[in-house]
């Protein structure tokens, strides 16, 4: 077969700062995604998009390229109606966990397509494979199935829905080309619009946990999701919300587990429970249930009982024991004072080095690594009070992990006035 273009003209328009035509995107993501473009090609144009970007049309037409190389799911057979979110990544994002059930537990279908770690931040996949028997892989069947008898499903994508995004997903993560606002903004959207949810609400991170470290950055890649779903006849939504600090008191993955399952109990993390029940009233609205609480739900037990029967339904045992690490190490405060600042990204960073994350495409994580916060930002220390407790099976891990908590927390003078910002920091429609 005689291909129509090469690669390396490809790459070589985008890192002189071209725009690509319609038939060269194309033409190379649907090679790509048939080998014929290399992963070193392939991953020297995401380089050459990261820093040199693409256009609105450009972007359309990557998703749209993305979307046509699988297959298209349908949900208009399920008697109820569908809504979905996604988030950016975050560091302690364990949102999707008490979410789904407890939108699901208003008679909504919930289909969270959802992936594994990605650089810093922790993937959903791997936290709720923490727990014994739970899969992460079902037919498109069972997944119909599921919802119409659960409500809710939480599960990789199969291997027929955007091949190429899962393919250049996982190139991204391991050569530096993560943060790119296109190749974000693709990701996300050709799974979702692939995936025919009715309603989508986009939760996206701010801050120096997020890929978006800006305020403007993260914008704009919301508003260019927005657009993309708003095109397709995907009623999108987004909230942008605060990621300069860890979400909750974990980072990890069983740690995570457990404490979605507090938040589901009616206790938890108060940042925790504000963004869960901030995301489910914006899901609820989407398909016309504003005229309810979702902070009831947790109340009362029935988003607990969605869970439990989620979690079943993927043979995972809601009952079982988490596991825990072997080993543990403290890190202590040096004086007393104010927590001032405790920085997203260097935790995640500790986290991911601890074994909660992955250094290469395919390679296992340990359940049980994490990070245990102590303290939050404005919360009072004392010197020797515990901030952060590290969790690894392999304790030759420490010393690396202690090195990306060195510097990322800041004490102020004792009664100072530390002020805690807002999770939601914008909507965008």
């Amino acid at each position: 077969m005689t291909e129509r273009h090469d690669a390396v003209t490809i790459i070589a328009a985008k890192r002189d700062r071209g725009e690509l035509s319609d038939d060269q995107i194309d033409w190379v993501v649907d090679a790509y995604t048939r080998s014929v473009v290399a992963d070193e090609q392939m991953s020297a144009l995401a380089m050459a998009i990261l820093l040199n970007g693409m256009g609105r049309r450009e972007i359309a037409r990557w998703t749209a390229a993305m979307i046509a190389s699988g297959e298209r799911m349908d949900f208009a057979g399920l008697s109820r109606p569908t809504a979905d979110k996604h988030s950016t990544g975050g560091v302690g994002d364990k949102i999707t966990l008490p979410l789904a059930p407890l939108v699901a537990s208003y008679g909504v279908a919930v289909p969270q397509l959802s992936g594994r770690g990605l650089g810093h931040t922790g993937g959903t996949l791997d936290k709720l494979e923490s727990i014994p028997g739970w899969r992460a892989d079902l037919s498109n069947d069972a997944m119909l199935a599921q919802l119409e008898d659960v409500g809710a499903v939480i599960c990789a994508a199969g291997s027929g829905l955007a091949p190429a995004d899962k393919k250049l997903y996982a190139l991204r993560d391991v050569t530096g080309t993560v943060e790119s606002i296109p190749m974000i903004a693709s990701s996300i959207m050709s799974k979702k619009i692939a995936e025919g949810t009715g309603s989508l609400v986009l939760d996206v991170k701010v801050g120096s946990g997020a890929f978006m470290k800006s305020y403007d950055d993260a914008r704009e890649l919301a508003e260019t999701m927005v657009a993309l779903g708003t095109d397709a006849g995907v009623r999108t939504t987004a909230l942008l919300t605060d990621m300069a600090t860890p979400l909750g008191m974990t980072a990890g993955n069983a740690v995570e587990v457990r404490e979605s399952v507090e938040v589901l109990a009616g206790g938890g993390p108060g940042d925790v429970v504000e963004l869960t029940v901030a995301l489910a009233r914006e899901m609820l609205a989407a398909v016309g249930r504003d005229d309810v609480d979702p902070a009831d739900a947790l109340r009362d037990g029935r988003a607990m009982d969605v869970w439990r029967r989620m979690i079943a339904a993927q043979g995972g045992d809601p009952d079982a024991e988490l596991p825990r690490a072997r080993e543990t190490q403290v890190v202590t405060a040096p004086s007393d004072g104010v927590l001032a600042r405790l920085d997203a990204f260097d935790v995640g960073v500790c986290a991911w080095r601890l074994g909660a994350g992955r250094a290469r495409a395919g390679e296992s994580v340990q359940a049980a690594a994490g990070v245990e916060l102590h303290a939050k930002p404005g919360d009072a220390v004392a010197a020797g009070q515990p901030l952060l407790t590290l969790h690894t099976d392999t304790p030759e891990r420490f010393d690396r992990a202690l090195e990306a908590v060195d510097g990322a927390y800041d004490i102020a003078e004792p009664g100072a006035d530390v002020q805690r910002g807002d999770i939601v920091l914008d909507h965008i429609r």
